[in-house]
Formats: structure tokens, sequence, C-alpha cells
């Protein structure tokens, strides 16, 4: 009864992280880009009193063992980097990747970050940066008085200058992608650093035969959350937390049966 109400214990606080991890996937169902996590477990050691197999009498083995698990516990919480929708926002410096990849920017401290979302503005000398002031790499800078901004698919970006009547190259958007994204580190902010799980950044030119995605300008990346997935996978953890806090509560009543059998 003792080991029952340890073991389902582990499972109240596993299911206790599992809700924290879909509550943070409902928080940013409106943020650009944003990749849900997965919380993944798997099962504790296992208290073996028989081994399968081990001998039943002179002439057999049992055919199966006697093998009692200790309860549950967290491995990971993996981002999903699923494409997410793509919605038109009209806006020249919004652009979201279509496909694999991710923009490379440069932090005020100089530490290169990678993020999926492309909502981009332009600062007091022209460089475009994303909302807190993070400079895009490679830079673009916007010439002073540009009519309007182009950026292809290819990541050309080209400016149309008063009394020029073409419009002129300024510059070429780089993506860069991983072997394993999911390795990768969140710092908030949209924000990722790499790791050694995720391997180097790989840079390269968008476009589908380069293995990059394309780059769609006037549109954002939605957020990868579906809302009534995360609700199911709440009402299941909800019950999965309540079924564990009513087998400590029996193991109790079990325990209290087993104390009051001299009375």
């Amino acid at each position: 009864m003792i080991r029952a109400m340890h073991t389902a214990s582990t499972g109240m606080s596993a299911q206790q992280l599992n809700i924290d991890t879909i509550a943070h996937n409902l928080a940013n169902v409106n943020t650009t880009a944003f990749k849900r996590g997965r919380a993944e477990f798997a099962d504790l050691l296992y208290q073996i009193q028989r081994l399968p197999g081990s001998s039943a009498s002179s002439v057999g083995v049992f055919p199966v063992g006697m093998q009692i698990g200790l309860g549950v516990r967290p491995v990971t919480v993996s981002k999903e980097f699923v494409q997410g929708s793509l919605k038109q926002t009209f806006n020249d410096l919004d652009i979201a990747i279509e496909g694999r990849g991710m923009f490379q920017v440069s932090r005020p401290d100089g530490t290169t970050m990678y993020t999926r979302s492309g909502s981009f503005k332009q600062d007091a000398t022209g460089n475009v940066v994303t909302g807190d002031g993070d400079t895009l790499v490679p830079t673009i800078t916007i010439p002073s008085g540009a009519l309007k901004v182009d950026i292809g698919q290819d990541g050309t970006v080209s400016a149309l200058l008063p009394g020029v009547p073409t419009s002129t190259q300024i510059g070429n958007i780089q993506l860069v992608r991983f072997d394993n994204p999911a390795g990768l580190v969140a710092q908030g902010n949209n924000l990722f650093i790499d790791s050694a799980a995720s391997g180097a950044a790989q840079q390269g030119t968008p476009g589908f035969s380069t293995g990059f995605g394309l780059i769609q300008q006037g549109f954002l990346e939605t957020s990868n959350v579906n809302i009534a997935d995360e609700m199911v996978n709440m009402i299941i953890a909800q019950r999965s937390y309540e079924l564990n806090s009513k087998a400590i509560q029996a193991s109790d009543e079990m325990m209290q049966v087993a104390n009051n059998l001299r009375r």
C-alpha cells in the first residue's frame, strides 16, 4: 500500500508537468510562429519478484514473470517544428517561411540566435530588425526614402527609390536549418540557440530546390497549436491526475482498515 502511494504520486507529478506544458501551448496560441511543446514520459524501474522463464518445477518454466512497476517519470518536453498556417498581413516587412528553415538574428551582445518569426521592422538607420531590435543576418539596410520594398521567394530584397523607374536590389535574405531542430534551446521571445543535439546551423538560399523553404512576403506564420487538441489533452491529463489522487486515497483507506484490525 505504501508502494502504491509513492507510485501514484509520480503519476500526479507527471500530469502536473503535462498540464504545465498544455497551459504554455494555449497561452501562446496567438504567438507568431510558436511551436507547441509535447510532454513525453517513461515508466520507472520495476521490482522483479519472479523472472519470466525462471524454473517453475523440475519440468517447466514460468511463461510470464512478476514485475511490479514503480511509476512514471518525465523524459522530455519536445518542440514540434510543424509548419503553422500562413496569415496575410499586407505588411512589406512581414515575411513567412513556407517549408524548412529559420531566420538568423544578431542580439545587441553579438550572440546569433534563430527564429521562425518573420515580423520584422525598420530601425532609425534603415536596418531590418525584429520587434526587440535584433538585427537580421545578413544585414539588410533599406535606403532612406524608399517607396516600396519587394522580397522575392528566393530571399532577394529590392527597393523602389524616388526618381528611379525600376527596383534596386539591396540584399538577400539567407535561411539556416538544423538536422535536429527539436534539439534547439528555446530562449523566449521566439528565439532559439543551437546545441550539441541540434547540430550546427547550415545556411542557404530560400528555395525548395536547395532544401530550404520559400519566402512569402506580406504573410506571417501562425502558431501550430491546435486548440481542440490541447483541450482534449488537458481533459485527459486532468482525469489522469484525479485518478492518481484516487489511488492514493484508496491506499490510505486500505491502510486505515489494516490499522483497525485489532480494535
